[in-house]
């Protein structure tokens, strides 16, 4: 794990999935405090992104970079090498053993941690049936597929909050990072996510982070819901 004896509040990841990096920064004020974890996606990298990780990296917050990189071998190296250097904390690449391997060649301290997507958490069978992808069970390709990266040099796996128990179990990946999106509060909005469940069950299933991103900034009060699910995940860590 990247970080011991991890806190509640420190095992969410707040997605900052917003418009601007000035959007993005107002919701980082509010959670001042609290909030230490913060992910950056591939909409935000476009309005000032990285100028925002290195004002983040100067306030000692940690970094989840989540472009799911996928390209030829010497781009995903040079990529992530670049990255690297900005001292982000985790880095997504696509699962393929191919680009793994480039990605740990590429990386540049062992702080940074390069993470395989297998399956989005916002596809089901029916949309890999429609991507043209080998038939079977969706959790048993999510295990194949993590198995493979992790094979291949991967630090850790991104993985629904359904194949979690499932990777727990497997002798591969059980000691690896897992970091789980497709997290929402009970009766939270599901939005474009379908393998879901609730905070409190995703650490009970043995994630290592949960990454919450609608709930909290489009919430009236962000740090009040995100509060509530630090709540929620310590209770539910005190019990594992």
């Amino acid at each position: 794990m990247l970080i011991k004896n991890l806190r509640s509040e420190e095992k969410i990841i707040v997605a900052l999935d917003l418009e601007t990096s000035d959007e993005a920064m107002e919701i980082v004020r509010k959670l001042e405090g609290h909030a230490n974890f913060f992910k950056i996606g591939l909409g935000l990298l476009a309005k000032g992104g990285l100028d925002l990780v290195r004002e983040l990296k100067k306030k000692n917050k940690y970094i989840f970079l989540d472009l799911k990189l996928f390209d030829i071998q010497n781009t995903i190296e040079k990529a992530v090498k670049n990255f690297s250097f900005l001292g982000v904390d985790f880095i997504t690449v696509h699962g393929d053993p191919q680009v793994v391997r480039a990605a740990v060649m590429g990386k540049e301290t062992k702080e940074t941690k390069i993470l395989a997507v297998t399956f989005l958490t916002s596809l089901d069978r029916k949309d890999l049936d429609q991507n043209l992808i080998k038939h079977g069970e969706l959790p048993i390709l999510v295990e194949k597929r993590a198995e493979i990266a992790v094979r291949a040099g991967a630090d850790g796996v991104i993985a629904s909050p359904q194949e979690i128990k499932l990777l727990r179990n497997n002798k591969t990946c059980s000691k690896k990072l897992i970091v789980t999106p497709g997290v929402r509060p009970k009766n939270a909005k599901l939005y474009d996510q379908k393998r879901v469940s609730t905070p409190s069950q995703a650490i009970l299933n043995g994630t290592d982070h949960i990454v919450i991103g609608r709930p909290i900034y489009k919430s009236d009060n962000p740090l009040e819901s995100y509060l509530s699910i630090a709540s929620e995940i310590a209770e539910a860590s005190s019990k594992n």
